[in-house]
């Protein structure tokens, strides 16, 4: 399939607002695709690289060649030619990178080059984001979109299950020992009041402030797993080794890497990532064991079978709740042990893949979202010469890309601040004298005091007195919490319903 064909249906994706004319034009292209092309052009409709990175800048884009007049490059000639990008390393690297993106750009027609370029700096905003690529997917395939969610649940990647939907067997996509599937999330609450009315009893969970891990064992194999699903086996010693010493022979775990200081309390989030090496596992969640799938079953089968084969110093702390005060007491514990809140669990839930849905609801003593950075502005006074004022997106499923709450340039250090100008002139895209805008690729944790109806922002709300907790390079952008869950923060005199 030409590029050009494929650029012109992410134009015309761009161009709709219309939910169902996008599905149908993706899934038309979709049907176009090759089955050596389908991974990659999956991955360019969703406004990404097969690659995910090939460190190639904005700095690399400035300069670049008149388009061409004729359509030459082909899906899977451009996939190829950001292989080659990536695989570019050492001594005179990055000039070599300057002339192969060059050399791209100018086989390039000029519609190619507008996808090509948001492609590099991930400013792609057809508005494709991964629940309408998977309906698109389950239309050009002919099948159920329950089936297609389902198994990208299980799977974790929508290139693998376009290319089994499209040129392929779905049915060899399943739950399986060594591969890690999407994470189940929370979604926030404002209060045990609100957690009640959506279900009762529930099992109140100690919140960790750690690094959520997915621990695969087959046999003597051992595979430690993030939350974005990266392998993280290598860097994790002590989880590995608490694996397996577990009586199982295969499973699938869920939970939190911690680390601990001299007295036995939690450290601070900042410096458990930093000592990644002796992290402790913790686990809250039992997916497969010896043979048998758990991932249906409900929570209270799940729990029982994971207090039955892991030892209970390795199981995350849990008592059921039914009101209030039950709630209060078992905040007030995780609280005092160091830990940063809890989660409500509805004991009739099965492990719903991927999602963040109401089954899971998280307590926190103050209010935090996880925002993306979109960009920054420089300091003044002694903040000269640093990023300082972060612009802060939710996500918008609905409309694509992210929706702007606010600003804040409030609890950076300088640590912080040294550290976020230099990540953040690594994702620019465009800049002027006062604002340095960037790829919406970083995630910082805010904290605040509420939301309120707001003019000056797109969403319609803004964050009050918003400040940063610390940076979240363990979540992707997919991760951050949307414009829906801070407008259900807000009184609802606050909010005008859209």
């Amino acid at each position: 399939m030409l590029f050009a064909e494929l650029a012109a249906c992410s134009a015309a994706v761009a161009a709709t607002s219309a939910r169902k004319e996008k599905i149908r034009l993706l899934a038309a292209c979709l049907g176009q695709l090759g089955p050596e092309e389908i991974r990659a052009g999956t991955a360019f409709l969703a406004g990404e690289l097969r690659q995910r990175q090939i460190g190639v800048g904005w700095a690399s884009l400035r300069e670049l060649p008149s388009a061409s007049d004729h359509a030459v490059l082909s899906v899977a000639a451009v996939d190829g030619a950001f292989e080659r990008i990536g695989g570019m390393t050492g001594p005179g690297s990055q000039a070599a990178k300057r002339s192969a993106v060059g050399e791209l750009f100018g086989a390039a027609t000029a519609g190619e080059q507008v996808l090509l370029r948001g492609l590099l700096t991930g400013e792609v905003r057809q508005g494709a984001l991964l629940g309408v690529l998977t309906d698109a997917v389950a239309l050009a395939a002919g099948l159920p979109v329950a089936r297609i969610r389902r198994a990208l649940l299980l799977s974790g990647d929508l290139k693998t299950v376009a290319e089994a939907a499209l040129h392929g067997d779905l049915g060899g996509i399943g739950l399986e020992v060594g591969r890690p599937l999407a994470p189940m999330l929370a979604q926030p609450a404002a209060d045990a009041a609100e957690a009640l009315g959506k279900f009762s009893p529930a099992y109140a969970d100690t919140k960790l402030d750690g690094i959520r891990i997915q621990v695969h064992k087959d046999g003597s194999d051992i595979g430690v797993y993030t939350r974005s699903l990266d392998d993280i086996t290598a860097r994790m010693p002590g989880i590995v080794a608490a694996a397996a010493a577990l009586p199982a022979s295969r499973a699938i775990l869920d939970g939190e890497g911690l680390g601990l200081a001299s007295d036995g309390r939690p450290l601070a989030f900042q410096d458990t990532v930093r000592k990644e090496g002796v992290l402790l596992p913790y686990f809250f969640d039992l997916l497969h064991l010896d043979g048998q799938d758990l991932i249906d079953e409900p929570a209270s089968v799940r729990f029982a079978a994971l207090d039955a084969a892991v030892p209970a110093g390795q199981v995350i702390g849990r008592r059921l709740v039914s009101s209030e005060d039950e709630i209060g007491e078992a905040m007030a514990g995780a609280l005092a042990a160091g830990h940063e809140g809890i989660v409500l669990k509805d004991p009739r839930s099965a492990y719903d893949a991927g999602r963040r849905g109401g089954a899971w609801l998280k307590i926190k003593p103050r209010h935090t979202l996880d925002l993306v950075i979109l960009a920054a502005e420089w300091g003044h006074g002694r903040r000269q010469g640093w990023l300082s004022n972060l612009h802060l997106g939710a996500r918008d499923p609905e409309g694509g890309g992210f929706v702007m709450l606010g600003k804040t340039f409030k609890g950076l250090t300088d640590e912080m601040l040294r550290w976020q100008t230099e990540r953040l002139r690594g994702l620019a895209v465009r800049e002027d004298d006062w604002t340095v805008h960037v790829r919406p690729e970083l995630v910082a944790e805010i904290a605040f005091d509420g939301v309120q109806r707001s003019t000056r922002y797109p969403g319609g709300v803004a964050l009050r007195f918003a400040r940063v907790l610390r940076y979240r390079e363990d979540k992707r952008p997919a991760d951050a919490d949307t414009l829906a869950s801070v407008r259900a923060l807000a009184p609802a005199s606050a909010v005008d319903t859209p």
